[in-house]
């Protein structure tokens, strides 16, 4: 039987989430979270009470020795991120690996996660598809760029309102400016909006109307 669940949770709308992922977060002894506050108020949306233990990028390292003795005394544990399926872009692949290292079953529920809907509605290419994630903000973003505008498929970036104009910018620089793209913000939200064109009309777009929400970008590959 599985001891370590990683459940999705919604990157917006509360609605988006699977009658299983109720049921399991109901059923298990506590709840692993990426921000308890964030957990917090999903969780009483569904009048479901856990104990709660934070578990994020700063102190993973620190505390899996702890998960660990816990799943293999018999408890079943949750683990969920702020938005979306844990460890795409979130803190979750340290733990899976350290489980499956100590022969603990693991479970992954199917839910949401917000690259899907941006490069389904995108109207660019689906059957070959590369997710890259946030770039990186400084060491290696250069070369990640360079290989990016030789890349053929569709490739799916994410990124923060803080560095989307840069991002775009830099895209232009090493893609073209002309290269089809599609943003998106604040998905499943109350003002999600997409954005289809070319890095440039993007680009302006975002200038003139303002940055605001979690941005997902999807790029043309090169032809």
């Amino acid at each position: 039987m599985p001891q370590l669940y990683l459940v999705p949770t919604p990157i917006g709308n509360l609605e988006d989430i699977t009658l299983r992922a109720l049921r399991v977060l109901q059923e298990v002894d506590s709840i692993l979270a990426e921000d308890t506050r964030v957990a917090g108020i999903l969780l009483k949306h569904y009048q479901i009470s856990k104990p709660l233990m934070s578990y994020h990028n700063f102190n993973e390292h620190q505390i899996q020795e702890k998960i660990i003795k816990r799943l293999k005394a018999g408890e079943k544990i949750a683990l969920i991120s702020d938005a979306g399926t844990p460890a795409i872009s979130d803190p979750g692949f340290l733990l899976v690996r350290t489980c499956l290292q100590n022969h603990i079953a693991i479970e992954c529920l199917p839910g949401a996660t917000a690259f899907v809907p941006a490069l389904v509605k995108s109207g660019l290419p689906t059957d070959r598809f590369v997710f890259e994630g946030f770039l990186p903000h400084k060491k290696g973003r250069q070369t990640r760029l360079q290989e990016l505008s030789e890349e053929r498929r569709t490739f799916i970036l994410y990124e923060s309102p803080y560095r989307l104009l840069k991002t775009l910018q830099e895209l232009q620089n090493f893609c073209g400016s002309e290269r089809a793209c599609s943003v998106s913000r604040e998905l499943t939200k109350m003002y999600e909006e997409t954005f289809n064109g070319t890095l440039q009309t993007a680009y302006e777009y975002f200038s003139q109307k303002g940055v605001k929400g979690e941005f997902v970008i999807v790029v043309a590959g090169k032809e």
